[in-house]
């Protein structure tokens, strides 16, 4: 999926299946798929800039280094479990007081947050001579009045971290929680049905359904995106399933010449203000 903070919508790219590879006996995994997945696709986004984001599972060398190797940068989840390396060089650095932190106070509507920030530029991400140097960073939010921590993620990345990015650095890394409630959640509530087995078939046909889903829920967002028709309508009826339950039943009942007149027609049935010419 693309994702960007502040923004709602997400966009569905190629899926790369977790399924047995021809010719490989060790069983595949969400690591191998996404190294494939770095292969076939990486030279359509390298020249934007891309960011790729991930959980703790890719925060590994071999992955961090393929994804640079294709011109690419990344940001993953670090967490000091499964990087004992890398969390004893902070707790050096921390100690000769290396690390930068810095707080900054917001008010959530309710109550005051403090958010802390910590990081480090340059970090062997684990041992050896050869390890990666990785920047590392930290956020911290903690209820102003009482103390209690309401969310704490550290991330690695090849981006140069300061205290003037270290912010828009950790609200790119939150964003991966966009897959799951922007992508997954809508397309198993909100009239995509992804939560159906679709385990059916010999071969190839689950990957072909899942596949024309995710299809389906691209053309919708990018519709919603440079569609005004479309979007009016969409923001008129709110859920996507009500949207298309409306659909379904004028379809059974009425022909429409082509998708625009359908669109007018319940544009025009809804009395969205303001009328748009024809």
């Amino acid at each position: 999926m693309v994702v960007a903070p502040n923004n709602p919508h997400v966009l569905s790219l190629p899926p790369e299946f977790i399924t047995p590879q021809d010719g490989q006996e060790k069983q595949d995994c969400e690591r191998a798929a996404g190294k494939r997945w770095l292969s076939q696709h990486a030279s359509h986004y390298a020249p934007l800039g891309g960011i790729v984001l991930g959980d703790d599972l890719y925060a590994n060398q071999p992955f961090c280094q393929q994804t640079l190797d294709h011109d690419l940068h990344f940001l993953f989840v670090c967490k000091p479990d499964s990087h004992p390396t890398l969390y004893q060089w902070l707790e050096t650095f921390a100690a000769a007081g290396k690390v930068a932190t810095f707080s900054i106070g917001k008010w959530n509507g309710k109550y005051s947050e403090l958010w802390t920030y910590r990081f480090l530029n340059q970090i062997p991400l684990r041992t050896g001579d050869d390890a990666l140097l990785v920047n590392w960073c930290q956020l911290h939010i903690t209820h102003q009045d009482t103390g209690q921590t309401l969310y704490q993620n550290a991330w690695i990345t090849d981006l140069a971290i300061s205290q003037n990015n270290v912010a828009q650095i950790v609200d790119c890394g939150r964003a991966r929680w966009k897959v799951e409630n922007e992508n997954n959640n809508v397309l198993k509530t909100k009239g995509y049905h992804l939560e159906h087995n679709f385990g059916h078939g010999q071969q190839y046909l689950a990957m072909t359904l899942i596949t024309l889903n995710l299809l389906a829920f691209l053309f919708h967002t990018v519709s919603h995106l440079t569609d005004k028709l479309y979007g009016l309508i969409r923001e008129e009826l709110g859920r996507r399933d009500t949207f298309f339950n409306d659909v379904r039943a004028l379809t059974r009942y009425l022909l429409f010449d082509s998708w625009c007149h359908l669109l007018q027609f319940i544009y025009v049935q809804l009395e969205i203000e303001p009328i748009l010419d024809e």
